[in-house]
């Protein structure tokens, strides 16, 4: 999750440095926030509304009690409710009803 995090922060900074690549302003402001980018209207719990991202199309959500875990941070993946997973596991995901699973 270390590798993960310090890849994103480079990441950024490259986006940042050539011009016109950069994430819209809203997104960035998230991301500092320690946000997640959701497709939804409104946050699941335990996640609040903190703005817009991606130009206002997505809302920032941030976590209010650090008790969360993001579907792909513990290594599953997000999938559409009509695949069946071999293996659910706990983890949040963008899109609403959408489960994380470990293996497909």
């Amino acid at each position: 999750m270390k590798l993960f995090s310090c890849l994103m922060a480079l990441l950024l900074f490259l986006l940042q440095a050539v011009p016109g690549l950069g994430l819209p302003r809203d997104t960035l402001r998230c991301l500092e926030y320690h946000g997640y980018c959701f497709h939804l209207k409104s946050c699941p719990e335990p996640f609040a509304a903190f703005g817009t991202c991606y130009r206002r199309r997505r809302t920032c959500c941030v976590d209010t009690t650090s008790n969360f875990h993001v579907c792909q941070d513990e290594g599953g993946h997000c999938v559409s409710p009509e695949i069946r997973c071999l293996q659910e596991q706990e983890g949040l995901c963008p899109r609403r009803g959408w489960k994380c699973c470990s293996e497909l």
